[in-house]
């Protein structure tokens, strides 16, 4: 079967598709033959060699553990569920399994338009809240305000603690979510929360202030069991309103699985609205 492989650690060019040996399943592994999978953000650190991590989907079959699998949504082509499971799972557990968001609360993302912010937005609306989203371009502002978002703010062009500060009368929020950097931690601590809020990173600069904020580095920290307990809260709190259609796919662009090193390109200049996809 045809797999991306990294040669050796380095830029983009490292990609490269190869022969390699269909997967043995162990016992309690399943082979699934992929019709799209997704690029994250921890492939391009695993691609430079920064992280030792387990080797994801950029082939034609992978061998996964059942208890990590799940059912297509209902109303959901097969290739656009494909942009859901990673990303569902890495905002459902450090969010939303942690704090009950519901109306009457407000939430503060900052994503730059990923998929991260896309989904957190959308659920935090299914769930009644009032949502502030950040980002750099009206273009991407627009889709924050197309997925529900109640207040958008260019932090390139306004200072986003004011602006939140201005519209809940001096306050703050009661969640942050910050997929960004850790130059914004104080800025979410200080400034931008509500006295008793909560403030969630995702991602691996998370890991460098955990011991002051709720931070969840990412699925690949986790052991299998607990990625099993992750997929079965999402089968059942998340699915249901993908199904409804309230929570949307959000895909930037596909790719051939032969055209990887372009993929990694493209999500390293940081411009994708949403989920780039490789197709086998």
């Amino acid at each position: 079967m045809k797999a991306v492989v990294v040669t050796s650690p380095g830029g983009p060019e490292v990609l490269q598709i190869q022969e390699v040996e269909t997967p043995k399943i162990a016992e309690g592994e399943v082979l699934i033959k992929v019709a799209a999978a997704a690029v994250n953000g921890v492939d391009l650190l695993q691609r430079q060699g920064k992280k030792s991590l387990p080797a994801g989907g950029y082939a034609e079959k992978v061998a996964v553990p059942a208890s990590q699998v799940l059912p297509i949504p209902e109303g959901v082509s097969l290739v656009d569920a494909a942009s859901f499971l990673e990303v569902a799972s890495a905002v459902w557990s450090t969010v939303f399994w942690m704090t009950n968001i519901n109306a009457g609360q407000t939430f503060l993302v900052h994503g730059r338009a990923s998929a991260a912010g896309a989904i957190a937005i959308q659920l935090a609306k299914f769930r009644g809240a009032r949502v502030f989203a950040t980002a750099g371009s009206e273009e991407k502002l627009a889709v924050w305000k197309d997925l529900g978002a109640d207040v958008c703010i260019d932090y390139k062009t306004e200072d986003f603690v004011a602006r939140v500060k201005e519209e809940t009368g001096g306050k703050g929020v009661d969640i942050v979510l910050d997929s960004i950097e850790e130059s914004y931690f104080q800025r979410n601590l200080e400034s931008s929360l509500y006295h008793g809020g909560r403030l969630f990173m995702l991602g691996f600069q998370a890991r460098t202030v955990a011991r002051y904020v709720d931070a969840g580095g990412g699925l690949c920290f986790i052991t299998t069991g607990s990625k099993a307990a992750v997929a079965s809260e999402v089968e059942k709190n998340v699915w249901p309103a993908i199904a409804a259609g309230v929570v949307k796919p959000v895909v930037y662009k596909s790719f051939p699985l032969s055209e990887a090193a372009e993929a990694h390109q493209l999500m390293e200049i940081n411009q994708q609205i949403g989920k780039i996809l490789l197709i086998p």
